[in-house]
């Protein structure tokens, strides 16, 4: 859900990077980086920032991409660098290898920037110009439905293949097996079989990437990738189930619509988990609203909830998508910028450093943790948002007009910033987070657990990020945080509701209450190993766990309204008995 694991995450694990980096040391005239037990050499205050340079990018809730930072290796202590191999004055040089193509050495010789990176953004960038060839020359009325889908589906297997190599096998592997299982299966247990096989391979992968290849696996690899497919799997096998398996009446509104009710071919099927708009960094979206856009009937369909008579026209506009890509193509420069310049300045390693730890107050050690959550935010806006520039370009993304009559190109849109950077609510603040995985986790999960559909939710998304301790300490975290601040706001801002500047007081309040609860939960998320985030929750004295637990032994906690869960005849048969009063 969250998508917080970046390069220096993986750095804090203690050991980590060790055997991978012995395998690169000689090949570029560098010592052998020191074991885990070598003498550390202290940094000053603000060393490891000078010793930042290009890293490795990160792609959250999902992706592996763009992360920063040197190796900061040490006996797991993030801000301790090795005596021998890493210079403060000298940015350590990347290696220039990758499990996929080698066209772009010279590139990443160039830049010295780890070839699999450039790998990747160059698929996305070229991604980006297929995405318009692909909306101006194949569109509907040039080329047929079959066309899209194999275009789209060959597109994306040659990503794939570019970026990862023989690893994308794993990719082709899980796609086929469950489209064996939805050919197969009964439908009553489809969305069983499916899930059940997604998930563990997927949770295979993640064993294997860390505890038997050691993290010797690059960090832009094809788990990313394959958290995708497992989203995409698992959806569509429920709709599938929705669709086939259910009566209407048994479906709230949402499932409904997007239920399914034929199996797709083969090529339907491979279109929508392979196409090379998503391949790569996602995000998910519903299978019809996919077959839709191949088929020309995307942007038609929203349209038509809209009366054009009364607004003067004749005839249904043509919504283009330029603007909107435009506008996300400055939004991703922007957070380029601010990465560059901000993120590789503040490194969470820091947050654990004993020399900072000992000589920095509480209240520092608190607003220093603000801002390097709000530096290690760059790089997923630069993702995130370039992806979803890639779909809108392909003419995929719309969302129908707003109350202003503008078109909304927002449908694959993974994150909403303003509202992430104003939010005054936990909830608020996730539902604009990684939008697209949030939507899965409710749709496969939280309207289908027959019991505490927040635990098994969080769990879920714990579980799909990967197998590191410090994704289950802010999972658990964000369960005990959300409940607390349910309770606090069921029972509490009514008294302030009752005049205006009581209300500007409140939403100062926990808006400054929700942006450091946040940092606090996803900590772990990057720190990953289970030292460092003891370390830290101690650090912090484990205030915001103590205050949660206050809170919910103190006020009374009311029962949740989970009225978007009942099936729809039962929906509408409530709003037919209030209108008959």
């Amino acid at each position: 859900m969250l998508g917080w694991q970046s390069r220096d995450a993986e750095d804090l694990s203690p050991g980590h990077g060790h055997e991978h980096e012995h395998e690169h040391g000689h090949e570029h005239g560098r010592e052998p980086l020191p074991g885990p037990l070598s003498p550390p050499c202290r940094a000053p205050p603000h060393g490891p920032a000078a010793a930042l340079g290009a890293g490795r990018w990160a792609l959250g809730a999902g992706c592996r991409v763009l992360g920063a930072g040197c190796r900061v290796l040490g006996a797991g202590c993030g801000a301790e660098v090795p005596r021998r191999g890493c210079s403060m004055a000298e940015v350590p040089a990347a290696p220039h290898r990758t499990t996929g193509s080698t066209l772009l050495h010279p590139l990443s010789a160039l830049l010295g920037i780890p070839l699999d990176q450039i790998n990747f953004v160059a698929c996305q960038l070229f991604a980006l110009l297929a995405a318009f060839w692909f909306r101006i020359y194949l569109g509907p009325s040039h080329a047929s439905s079959a066309v899209r889908h194999a275009f789209a589906t060959l597109f994306g297997i040659y990503f794939a293949v570019f970026c990862f190599g023989w690893y994308s096998i794993h990719l082709f592997v899980l796609v086929m097996m469950n489209y064996g299982i939805m050919n197969t299966a009964s439908i009553p247990n489809i969305h069983r079989y499916s899930f059940v096989v997604a998930m563990g391979y997927l949770t295979l992968c993640h064993i294997s990437r860390i505890y038997i290849f050691h993290y010797g696996i690059l960090t832009t690899d094809f788990s990313g990738p394959l958290m995708i497919i497992t989203q995409k799997i698992t959806t569509l096998a429920c709709q599938l189930h929705d669709g086939i398996g259910r009566q209407a009446e048994e479906l709230t509104a949402e499932q409904n619509r997007l239920a399914v009710k034929t199996r797709p071919s083969l090529l339907e099927y491979l279109s929508y988990l392979l196409n090379f708009m998503s391949i790569i960094a996602g995000p998910c979206s519903n299978y019809k609203d996919y077959i839709a856009f191949i088929e020309g009937r995307h942007v038609h369909m929203k349209l038509l909830e809209v009366n054009w008579k009364q607004k003067g026209y004749d005839r249904l506009p043509d919504p283009s998508p330029t603007g909107a890509v435009m506008y996300k193509l400055c939004i991703t420069l922007v957070s380029l910028v601010l990465f560059l310049t901000l993120t590789k300045n503040f490194p969470m390693a820091y947050i654990i450093d004993n020399e900072f730890l000992d000589k920095t107050p509480f209240l520092s050690r608190l607003g220093y943790l603000y801002v390097v959550t709000q530096a290690a935010k760059p790089k997923y806006y630069f993702a995130w948002t370039l992806a979803d520039a890639v779909n809108n370009a392909a003419g995929y993304g719309f969302s129908g007009v707003d109350e202003r009559g503008a078109f909304r190109w927002d449908l694959l849109s993974n994150l909403n910033i303003w509202n992430i950077e104003t939010a005054t609510s936990f909830k608020m603040y996730i539902e604009n987070w990684n939008i697209q995985t949030a939507a899965w986790l409710k749709r496969v999960c939280y309207d289908r657990a027959p019991w505490y559909p927040t635990a098994l939710t969080f769990i879920l998304s714990a579980l799909w990020h990967g197998i590191y301790p410090g994704y289950y300490f802010t999972f658990l975290t964000g369960i005990l945080i959300t409940l607390a601040a349910r309770a606090i706001r069921s029972n509490c801002r009514h008294y302030f509701l009752s005049s205006v500047p009581l209300k500007i007081a409140y939403d100062v309040a926990t808006w400054v209450v929700t942006q450091l609860a946040v940092c606090y939960t996803v900590a772990p998320f990057v720190m990953l190993a289970v030292e460092p985030t003891v370390k830290f929750y101690k650090s912090m004295y484990f205030h915001m766990h103590i205050l949660s637990i206050l809170v919910l032994l103190v006020l009374p906690i009311r029962p949740q309204a989970r009225s978007v869960r009942k099936p729809q005849n039962e929906a509408i048969q409530n709003s037919v008995k209030s209108k008959d009063k």
